[in-house]
C-alpha cells in the first residue's frame, strides 16, 4: 500500500514537471498537438498508477518519450513555417469585410449559432458590425468590429491621460517577496515605513503592491484569518 502511494506521488510530480515543460497556456489555448500530448501523457500516467505490477521505470519511459518528441517538434516548428502549419494548422477567416464566408464555416465545422455565440462573448450583437472574425489555431475567435462600431478612446476625444504601470506584489498573504521588492526598487525599510502608515505588519497584511509611479495599495487580513 505504501509503495502505491509513493508511485502515485512520483508520477504526480512527473506530470507536473511535464506540463510545466510543455508551457503555461491554459487548456482552451492549447494548439491541437499540445492538447493531444497532454491527454496522452495523462493516460500513460494512469496505467502505472492503477497497475502496481508495472515497474515504475517502465511507466515513466513512454511519458518521457512523448515529452521528448513534443519538445523536439515544437523546437522544429519554431524554425519551420511548413511544419508549424502541419502541426497547428493556420487561422481561418470566418467574416471578411462584413461578409460571412459560409464555405469556411462549413470547412471548420462552425455553426452559425456558435459564431454568433462567440460574437456575443466579445460584446458584439450584430453580424454586420463585424469587419473581420478570425478563427485562431487554438480555437479562439478574434473579432474586429468596424472602426465606427468601436467606443471612442481618449485619443479620439483628444483627452490626455496618465500612463499606467503594472503593480508589483510585495506582500501576499503575510509573505514578503524579496525578489519582487528588489524588482520594484524598494527595500525592507520602505516596507516597514509603508506598513507603519497603515498600522500594520507583514504578518497581518493580505496584499501590498506598488508600481513605478509609487502608487501603493494595501489590504489587511480579515480578523480570524
Amino acid at each position: 500500500m505504501i509503495l502505491s502511494y509513493i508511485r502515485t506521488i512520483i508520477l504526480y510530480l512527473v506530470l507536473i514537471a511535464v506540463i510545466r515543460l510543455l508551457g503555461k497556456r491554459q487548456i482552451g489555448e492549447m494548439e491541437p498537438s499540445e492538447f493531444v500530448v497532454t491527454m496522452l501523457v495523462a493516460n500513460l500516467a494512469a496505467i502505472p498508477m492503477q497497475d502496481g505490477g508495472i515497474p515504475l521505470f517502465s511507466g515513466l519511459v513512454p511519458i518521457l518519450t512523448v515529452l521528448g518528441v513534443e519538445l523536439v517538434l515544437s523546437t522544429l516548428a519554431m524554425r519551420s513555417v511548413k511544419l508549424r502549419k502541419l502541426l497547428c494548422g493556420k487561422p481561418v477567416i470566418l467574416i471578411e469585410n462584413g461578409r460571412v464566408i459560409q464555405e469556411n464555416l462549413r470547412r471548420t465545422r462552425v455553426t452559425l449559432d456558435e459564431l454568433t455565440g462567440h460574437l456575443r462573448e466579445k460584446d458584439v450583437l450584430e453580424l454586420q458590425a463585424v469587419q473581420y472574425a478570425i478563427l485562431e489555431t487554438n480555437g479562439n475567435l478574434s473579432v474586429f468590429p468596424y472602426p465606427k462600431e468601436l467606443p471612442a478612446t481618449a485619443k479620439d476625444a483628444g483627452v490626455a491621460v496618465k500612463d499606467r504601470y503594472l503593480p508589483v506584489t510585495i506582500i501576499e498573504d503575510g509573505y514578503l517577496s524579496r525578489d519582487n521588492l528588489k524588482q520594484a526598487g524598494k527595500d525592507e525599510a520602505w516596507v516597514r515605513e509603508t506598513l507603519a502608515q497603515y498600522r500594520a505588519c507583514v504578518a497581518n497584511t493580505w496584499l501590498l503592491t506598488v508600481d513605478r509611479a509609487d502608487h501603493v495599495f494595501w489590504l489587511g487580513k480579515e480578523e480570524g484569518k
